[in-house]
C-alpha cells in the first residue's frame, strides 16, 4: 500500500529549475562553467570534484538549480516520457554567428514544454558580435525579444569573460517570481531522475531533482523499473545530507538497478508496495523493430539499438524521432534490452547497419564474428550518456548525405591580348569588368556567350609585377592553364567551389 498523503497541503515556495539549450558550440557548456566558477568555486574549497548533472547557485539570498547536461539530453528524455523537469529554459545563441538548425529545434522543444524562455546572447565580447541581428533572426521563428515588442527577455553575456552573469541570474529570479513557483512539502516525496550510471564500487548511482515532498534517508522509492531503499543522499557538492527539499538536486544511492534518465520516482510505504507498482508499470509492448520513416527516394541510415532497460530505450527512441529526417531516413531495425550479441552482429552485417549500445557490453561472440568476417567492417559504438549517443547518430545521418558543392562567382575579365602559348598554358592580357581576380581561382572561358572550356589562374601580373589580387577596372596579365586556346574577345569567368558537408 502507498502511504496516504496528508489532506492538509503545505505549499512552500521553491527555487526555479533551469535547463540550458541551444546549438552545438554556441556556448552552453561554457555558460554553465562560467556560472559555476563565478558563483560556486570562489566560495567552496576544492570546488566541485564530480559531475552529477545538476547544481545550485545563490543570488541575492535565493537559490537557482541548473540542470548541467549538454544540449537536449535530460530535457528531451524526460519530455519523451511525458514528465516535466524545468521551470525556465535558457536559449543560448552565439551573438557573433546566427540562428542555427539546433537553435530552432531547441525553440520547438521549449514551446512544447510550455515553459518561459530567456534568450542568452553569448560571446558579446567578440568584435563581430551583433545581438540585434540575432534578435531579428529569432523573430522569424516567433521568438520576439522584449526590445522588439515581444515578451522574451534577452541577456547579453560573455561566458569567456564572465560578464553579464549577475544580470542573467537576476533575470532568472525575476521570471521565477512571476511564475510563483511552489510545492507541497507535506506530501510524499516525488521527483525525476536526470542522470544515472553504474559505479563499480557504489552500484547504481542516480542524480535526481525532488519535485514535491521531502526526500529522506531510509525512504523506499521506485521508478517504473528500479527500486531503492535510500542509503545515502548527497548534495551537488557530494556532502551527505539528511533530507532534500523540492527543486534540490541530489545524488541517491540504494537503487537495485540503474534507473532510466527521465523516469519519475515516488515514495512507498514498503518494498512490497513498490514492487507491486513496478509490475504494473513494466511496458506491455515488446520493444522491437521500428521504422521512423519510409521513402524510397531518400537515403537511409539503418541502426540496431541495444539498451540497459526499457525506460532508456523509450527515451532514446523518442529523442531519435525528433532528429530532422527531411533529407535522410533513420531506420531502427531492432531495439531491445540486453548486451550486443552475435545475432545483432549478423543482422548488422546483412543490412549494413550500425549497432548503437547504451550502457551495455559487447559479447565475446561478437568479437569472434568480427574476426571471422573482417571484410564486413561492423560499426559498433556504445555510450553511457544519452546526449553523446544522440549526437553520434546525428553525425552519422549527416555523413550519409552527399557533400554539397557550393560555387561563388568572383570576377570577370575580357581578353584584349594573347601574348604566348604552349601546350596547355597561355599568357593573356585583359581588363577586369566585374569583381576581382586572384591567383589560383578557377576559370570558365566563354566565346560568343558559349562556354568553350575551363582552366585556372596560375599567376597574376600588372605592369610585369606579380600581384595577388586585382579589382574591377584594372588591367591584368594572366598565366592561364586550361583545356582551351584563349582568343581576343573571350570572357574569363573566375569562381570558387567549396564542398560543404551535408546538414540535416
Amino acid at each position: 500500500m502507498i502511504k496516504k498523503e496528508k489532506k492538509t497541503k503545505k505549499e512552500t515556495k521553491r527555487p526555479p529549475v533551469v535547463v540550458v539549450l541551444g546549438h552545438v558550440d554556441h556556448g552552453k557548456s561554457s555558460l554553465l562553467e562560467a556560472i559555476k566558477d563565478f558563483k560556486i568555486t570562489s566560495k567552496e574549497s576544492g570546488g566541485i570534484t564530480q559531475h552529477i548533472g545538476a547544481y545550485e547557485v545563490e543570488e541575492k539570498g535565493k537559490t537557482i538549480t541548473f540542470i548541467d547536461t549538454p544540449g537536449h539530453e535530460a530535457f528531451s528524455a524526460m519530455r519523451a516520457r511525458g514528465t516535466e523537469v524545468a521551470d525556465i529554459a535558457l536559449l543560448v545563441v552565439d551573438s557573433a554567428q546566427s540562428v542555427q538548425p539546433q537553435t530552432k529545434e531547441a525553440v520547438i522543444a521549449i514551446k512544447r514544454a510550455e515553459i518561459p524562455m530567456i534568450v542568452v546572447l553569448n560571446k558579446i565580447d567578440l568584435p563581430s558580435a551583433n545581438p540585434e541581428k540575432i534578435k531579428r533572426e529569432l523573430s522569424q521563428i516567433e521568438v520576439i525579444a522584449e526590445s522588439m515588442g515581444g515578451n522574451v527577455p534577452c541577456v547579453e553575456i560573455s561566458a569567456k569573460e564572465k560578464t553579464g552573469i549577475n544580470e542573467l541570474l537576476e533575470m532568472i529570479l525575476l521570471v521565477a517570481d512571476l511564475q510563483d513557483l511552489s510545492s507541497d512539502t507535506a506530501s510524499l516525496a516525488e521527483g525525476l531522475i536526470i542522470e544515472s550510471y553504474m559505479d563499480g564500487l557504489k552500484g547504481p548511482v542516480a542524480t535526481a531533482i525532488v519535485k514535491k515532498g521531502i526526500l529522506s534517508k531510509k525512504n523506499i522509492i521506485a521508478t517504473d523499473l528500479a527500486l531503492a531503499k535510500v542509503k545515502s543522499i548527497k548534495d551537488f557538492l557530494g556532502k551527505e545530507i539528511e533530507e532534500a527539499q523540492p527543486s534540490k538536486p541530489v545524488i541517491i544511492l540504494g537503487f537495485d538497478k540503474v534507473p532510466a534518465v527521465g523516469e519519475k520516482f515516488k515514495t512507498y510505504n514498503n518494498v512490497e508496495a513498490a514492487e507491486e507498482e513496478i509490475k504494473k508499470e513494466i511496458p506491455k509492448r515488446e520493444i522491437g523493430s521500428s521504422v521512423l520513416d519510409s521513402d524510397p527516394d531518400k537515403k537511409v541510415l539503418n541502426i540496431i539499438l541495444k539498451g540497459d532497460v526499457f525506460g532508456s530505450l523509450e527515451a532514446i527512441e523518442g529523442m531519435l524521432k525528433s532528429l530532422p529526417q527531411e533529407k535522410v531516413i533513420l531506420r531502427i531495425l531492432k531495439s531491445e534490452v540486453g548486451d550486443i550479441n552475435e545475432s545483432d552482429a549478423k543482422l548488422a552485417s546483412m543490412s549494413n547497419a550500425q549497432i548503437i549500445g547504451f550502457r551495455v557490453q559487447v559479447s565475446t561472440a561478437v568479437s569472434k564474428f568480427m574476426k571471422a568476417d573482417i571484410e564486413k567492417k561492423l560499426r559498433i559504438k556504445t555510450f553511457n550518456v544519452i546526449y553523446e549517443l544522440i549526437q553520434e547518430v546525428r553525425k552519422s545521418l549527416e555523413k550519409t548525405l552527399e557533400a554539397e558543392v557550393v560555387r561563388e562567382d568572383i570576377g570577370k575579365l575580357k581578353t584584349l591580348l594573347v601574348f604566348w602559348g604552349e601546350k596547355n598554358r597561355q599568357i593573356v592580357g585583359g581588363k577586369i569588368t566585374e569583381g576581382e581576380l586572384k591567383k589560383g581561382l578557377k576559370l570558365e572561358i566563354f566565346r560568343d556567350d558559349k562556354k568553350i572550356g575551363t582552366g585556372r589562374i596560375i599567376n597574376l601580373q600588372r605592369d610585369k609585377k606579380d600581384i595577388d589580387k586585382l579589382s574591377k577596372g584594372q588591367e591584368a596579365g594572366i598565366l592561364f592553364e586550361g583545356n582551351v586556346k584563349i582568343e581576343k574577345g573571350d570572357i574569363l569567368q573566375a569562381y570558387t567551389e567549396e564542398r560543404k558537408k551535408g546538414e540535416l
